[in-house]
């Protein structure tokens, strides 16, 4: 299993402006490949190869006047933003075909300095290494001191470097882990209901507060925002009160992600198997609902990575079984004692009455029934006896539709 293990580094003013420098020379090789690569598909010429556009990009146009500073950077640093195009385009390919799982992915577009992320990847051609003393050594850059919060658990395959909008320097490593480091079993299952009054209600009837974190930040950040809107636009101060804006916004979204880490890993340690339910969170950020979702960081919780499910890949990493629940099952209007599905409710009913007598809370029944329904998938997958039962929850049913609670 590869993953990555990110560190702060802190860059001395000499190679803050040879990192400058590095990320403007893969800038301009990616921006002159993407060009040439339009411009032959306006002229209807075969699509350029990539041995082509390294010998005309990088190779030949180190001899000639106008890009002779691409010498000043390594060589392999470029060859990565070649390299970045073409994963652009074979995603925006995939995704127009059909065969890409996700979201429509656009056309690679043009490269801007003045974008507020800015990055290089150094690969073992590249010869980086970590030194005895601690440092990172990059080619053409020098030893760069690191903040080592943990220790690597084997050698990196590739180090990216970098620079976010509000001026912090990172160093991403990529490293080839075990396949699983199983974690002791456990009898213990959980369902997971998230929500916005509090941030998650677990099968158990454990209650997760949301800490809310945007809504605490949301003084300091409107001040922020005001600041910056008195600048003019390019000057200085303007520059400056930009990076407090961005400081702001990151102070939010590294407390919202360190929260989220912090309760997966326990979720994930505390029990053997977990379901959730697969919500469209891109669809619920579009309602009145909007900054409730978006502050309680759903996506980022449910979506650590693109499409990459933070619970799920801590479950396949430690050899735990993570289920996600079709977005359409009623686990709201379901009972969870005799399985009888009710009209659908709204917001405001926090607790229901069934017609067989038990009372529900919202949002424990939710997660009960999504737990029923994970275990009978499971069951089904493994081919054994998936039937239902009366306290049992099922993933689909017949005249389930669209807007079910």
């Amino acid at each position: 299993m590869q993953l990555r293990y990110n560190y702060r580094i802190s860059p001395t003013p000499g190679q803050r402006q040879a990192l400058s420098r590095a990320f403007g020379c893969a800038r301009v090789v990616f921006n002159d490949a993407l060009a040439a690569r339009l411009s032959a598909f306006e002229q209807k010429l075969p699509y350029p190869k990539d041995g082509e556009l390294s010998h005309k990009l990088i190779t030949d146009a180190k001899k000639t006047e106008e890009r002779a500073w691409l010498s000043e950077v390594s060589a392999v640093v470029l060859q990565q933003a070649l390299a970045d195009l073409n994963t652009a385009y074979r995603n925006f390919f995939s995704s127009i075909t059909g065969t890409r799982k996700g979201p429509k992915v656009a056309q690679p577009r043009f490269r801007s300095r003045k974008h507020n992320r800015q990055a290089i990847r150094f690969t073992r051609n590249a010869r980086f290494q970590v030194t005895g003393a601690g440092r990172l050594r990059l080619p053409k850059i020098g030893d760069v001191k690191v903040s080592w919060s943990r220790e690597l658990p084997a050698e990196p395959s590739s180090v990216t470097i970098i620079k976010d909008a509000s001026g912090r320097y990172f160093a991403s490593f990529v490293v080839q882990t075990g396949d699983h480091e199983t974690l002791p079993s456990t009898d213990t299952e959980v369902g997971i209901d998230l929500g916005l009054t509090s941030f998650a209600v677990t099968s158990d009837g454990k209650v997760i507060e949301s800490p809310k974190f945007f809504r605490q930040a949301e003084r300091r950040l409107k001040k922020a925002q005001q600041a910056l809107s008195s600048k003019q636009k390019g000057s200085k101060n303007w520059e400056k009160a930009r990076v407090e804006v961005a400081r702001a916004h990151t102070r939010v979204a590294d407390r919202r992600k360190d929260f989220h880490h912090k309760l997966s890993t326990q979720i994930i340690r505390e029990n053997q198997a977990v379901c959730v339910e697969n919500l469209s969170v891109k669809g619920l950020s579009r309602t009145r609902l909007a900054k409730s979702v978006h502050d309680a960081g759903w996506s980022s919780f449910v979506n650590m990575l693109e499409y990459v499910n933070m619970l799920e890949y801590k479950a396949q990493r430690h050899g735990r079984t993570f289920t996600r629940v079709d977005r359409w099952f009623p686990s709201t209007r379901m009972c969870s004692e005799c399985g009888a599905v009710g009209e659908k409710k709204p917001l405001r009913v926090r607790v229901w009455t069934c017609p067989c007598g038990a009372v529900h809370d919202r949002d424990i029944n939710a997660a009960k029934n999504l737990l029923a329904a994970g275990r009978a998938e499971r069951l089904n997958a493994c081919g054994a006896d998936g039937r239902l039962r009366p306290a049992e929850a099922v993933s689909s049913e017949a005249g389930t539709h669209r807007g079910a609670a």
